[in-house]
């Protein structure tokens, strides 16, 4: 019979996905995670796998953490403030970075993604979810007249999920207000009937 886990899984998560978050896959060792989780490579390796198996459940814990309930928060206003409601959140996660560590997803797409095809179709499946709530605000607005039809709901949503990338990276090298306002508001305007 398997022993209880001696420790609190979401907060062995929670330590996870910092730790990958301010440094990155590749330059995280184990020896880090152990530190930062303050469990011992034992109980690391038996309750998650290796060091990539643990990425990708830290990667999960932290896209319905943050991206998921942002979503779910936002599906429940109107159409045209769902999607500046999800604006404003980012920019307000932009801006109060302290550590710039931008986005995990973001940060993943950039140093994962590219060399290993299974975290390409991860990443690529949750920037899908993204696109698919934009799509429905946006189909949504343009029923109720509060979003232009004159561009198709599907191109729309593509601009906003592109401008939500390039808002994410700007951000870690350039945190300013005044820019990433200036990025979003021509985006947010194009949705003006």
């Amino acid at each position: 019979m398997a022993r209880p886990r001696e420790f609190d899984e979401e907060v062995v998560l929670d330590a996870a996905v910092q730790c990958f978050w301010s440094r990155g896959f590749e330059a995280t060792s184990v020896k880090d995670l152990i530190g930062k989780t303050g469990i011992t490579a034992a109980s690391l390796y038996n309750a998650f796998g290796d060091k990539r198996a643990l990425f990708h459940t830290a990667l999960d814990h932290y896209v319905e953490a943050g991206i998921g309930e942002r979503i779910r928060r936002c599906e429940t206003l109107p159409p045209r403030e769902a999607i500046a409601a999800f604006f404003d959140e980012i920019l307000k996660r932009s801006l109060g970075d302290r550590e710039r560590k931008g986005c995990m997803l973001v940060n993943a797409a950039l140093e994962v993604a590219p060399h290993d095809g299974e975290f390409q179709k991860i990443i690529a499946d949750v920037l899908r979810r993204i696109e698919r709530f934009f799509l429905k605000c946006i189909k949504a607005g343009q029923a109720d007249g509060t979003i232009t039809r004159s561009l198709t709901a599907e191109n729309l949503a593509r601009h906003l999920l592109a401008v939500l990338m390039g808002v994410r990276v700007l951000a870690r090298a350039r945190p300013e207000r005044a820019l990433l306002e200036g990025a979003l508001g021509p985006a947010l305007a194009m949705l003006d009937p």
